[in-house]
């Protein structure tokens, strides 16, 4: 009995049955794993994107995905992106508001107010443009889910950094009360705190950083590892195991957390 039991919580674990599903950025990197994850459990999936070739490449691989081209920072790209999920899902489930950028490195007194506003305009307001379009058809919806991805650098102070981590805090403070003033119709909202997630973009960030601070990149990646208490970047594979464990069976009673993906990452 103790055998099917472990059974059954396994299968429930992994139930997303049908469940339609829009991903933001999806076309690469962590958006287009998470979206790669969800289509595994038998989701139907429509992407957006920014980059063309991605999304082109996408549409190959998977052919059944729907597929925009929009920038989530213009509400008009984003209006039209809802009324294509409408058309080719017949409805949503669950909103990934997985798109946002790195924004510049370097100190306050350096960063120019155009970056500043850009950053801005994509990773938080971009997030709430998509909530406002996204929440109407959720509320038809018995399974629905928001994800944000925040990051950790939204519990943390992150020198050189500030207009990303102001935007990572300020998209916790959105989840937070869409989970409070969303919760009595049913939707959960939870926001994902990637750590140092592998890959191209990171590597990025340790270059551009290592530059403002001139040391060299070997050095300055193993201070970022230093920093993670168990020693590791993530990858992007975790991040999609979590938000796909959330939007299951398994997941149903979890809202208004900001969990963390991270290894624990100790300071920025």
């Amino acid at each position: 009995l103790l055998i099917l039991g472990e059974k059954k919580m396994t299968a429930d674990m992994e139930k997303t049955p049908q469940l339609r599903v829009l991903v933001t950025a999806g076309a690469s990197g962590i958006g287009r794993v998470i979206a790669e994850s969800f289509a595994q459990k038998g989701a139907r999936l429509h992407i957006c994107d920014i980059a063309d070739a991605a999304l082109d490449e996408a549409k190959k691989t998977h052919p059944t995905w729907g597929v925009s081209h929009c920038d989530v920072s213009q509400p008009d790209q984003v209006t039209r992106l809802f009324e294509e999920v409408g058309a080719k899902l017949g409805g949503l489930d669950v909103l990934i508001n997985n798109a946002g950028i790195a924004g510049p490195t370097g100190g306050v007194e350096e960063i120019a107010a155009d970056d500043w506003r850009r950053t801005v305009d994509i990773n938080l307001n971009g997030q709430f443009y998509c909530a406002n379009r996204a929440v109407p058809m959720l509320k038809k919806s018995q399974n629905a889910s928001i994800i944000c991805i925040s990051s950790v650098a939204g519990r943390l102070g992150y020198a050189y950094r500030t207009p990303y981590a102001a935007t990572k805090w300020a998209i916790i403070g959105l989840s937070k009360s869409l989970a409070i003033e969303l919760g009595p119709s049913g939707i959960r909202v939870n926001a994902l705190l990637p750590g140092i997630v592998e890959g191209p973009r990171i590597e990025k960030v340790i270059s551009d950083r290592a530059q403002a601070l001139g040391v060299a990149y070997d050095d300055m990646e193993q201070e970022y590892i230093n920093k993670v208490s168990l020693r590791r970047m993530v990858t992007a594979q975790d991040v999609a195991n979590q938000a796909v464990f959330l939007c299951s069976s398994s997941g149903m009673n979890i809202s208004g957390q900001s969990i963390s993906i991270c290894g624990n990452v100790e300071v920025l």
